[in-house]
């Protein structure tokens, strides 16, 4: 399960800069990449919807590739230099000039050309450092008419307790320039300016999956999750694979254990809560059970059937953590009324973050 909300992503981009000496570059829309809207001397681009867990469809010509600690939204685009007198060569370098107000909740991201600027592995964190810039198109640069791919990215990164924010931001300048190696002269320079209107926002995101735990059943994933207890019985005879049972009063537990992996990013709270109950109960809950356990030994108290007080599993579950629980069957020896064949429930999870 999760929470994603929307925030609106919009750069403003100056495509050409030319000094008077006439030498100038243009950064131009790479195949399947970022394209915009010419507004004066300006691109307009949106990057969408993002967040640190990388959930939902990026934005046109985007990728998302989803970090152990966040998420990096990138696109390549194409650098071509002009009016370099003959036999002159330049490069490309890059700064954030003005850096966004929680630099600690969005990073620019630089991939040169020398990189793999088609994945994450290829960006890194641009330099904020007008006298130590990020190379994009590196020394021995190139000369006229030449278009080679780099890159640009936004990394989102987790953050949640006092380095949370969640919100609007102020904006961010890149700066670029263009230095004619041969006389060592910055010779054009062009700025890249994100978060225009609409402003640019910040949104938390939440989501919680089911898994396998070591020596457990085994937990199918699909629209939901699904596992089988196979054959039981009152008196706990020949469990299946993945099961242990474990006496109680009146009949007996069979045992798993299961995981459920918490990830949660731009929250004041730096631990969230689980809860589970019973959506949809046997047919026969005379003779069939779900309960819960912390430990495989137990103890086992009985799962909630009502949604209003759903079973509290834990209130500490930390960002980007896999939980082991234990789900327990409890199979009566003398039911009130005995019963033998296929029985089915559900157990319905939520993840709540404060």
């Amino acid at each position: 399960m999760f929470r994603l909300t929307t925030f609106i992503f919009t750069m403003y981009f100056l495509l050409f800069v030319a000094e008077a000496s006439g030498q100038s570059f243009q950064l131009l829309a790479s195949p399947g990449g970022i394209t915009g809207v010419l507004v004066g001397s300006d691109y307009v681009n949106t990057f969408g919807n993002m967040n640190a867990l990388g959930i939902g469809t990026p934005g046109t010509g985007l990728t998302v590739a989803a970090l152990s600690n966040g998420a990096i939204y990138y696109s390549q685009f194409q650098v071509q230099f002009a009016g370099l007198a003959n036999g002159h060569k330049a490069s490309l370098t890059a700064y954030v000039s003005i850096n966004f107000a929680h630099p600690g909740a969005q990073v620019v991201e630089n991939c040169p050309s020398t990189g793999a600027c088609t994945t994450s592995g290829g960006y890194a964190a641009m330099s904020t450092a007008a006298g130590a810039p990020s190379n994009v198109v590196a020394a021995p640069g190139m000369g006229n008419g030449t278009a080679v791919t780099v890159g640009i990215g936004i990394f989102i990164p987790d953050n949640n307790g006092a380095t949370a924010f969640a919100g609007v931001d102020t904006s961010a300048v890149v700066t670029y320039r263009m230095t004619d190696l041969s006389t060592n002269r910055v010779v054009a320079t062009a700025t890249w300016t994100f978060n225009g209107t609409p402003s640019q926002t910040v949104q938390n995101a939440v989501r919680m999956s089911l898994g396998t735990a070591t020596g457990g059943l085994t937990i199918t994933a699909a629209s939901d999750y699904s596992t089988s207890f196979g054959n039981v019985n009152g008196l706990g005879i020949s469990p299946g694979a993945g099961l242990t049972t474990v006496s109680a009063a009146g009949g007996t537990i069979y045992s798993t254990p299961y995981l459920f992996n918490v990830a949660f990013t731009d929250f004041s709270s730096l631990t969230a809560t689980i809860k589970a109950y019973v959506s949809v109960n046997f047919a026969h809950p005379t003779n069939l059970q779900l309960q819960d356990a912390a430990l495989g030994a137990g103890p086992y108290t009985a799962l909630s059937t009502t949604a209003g007080s759903p079973t509290i599993l834990t209130t500490t579950a930390a960002n980007r953590s896999a939980n082991t629980r234990y789900l327990g069957l409890l199979v009566y020896q003398k039911p009130t009324t005995p019963f033998m064949g296929t029985d089915n429930a559900t157990v319905t999870y939520t993840l709540t973050v404060p």
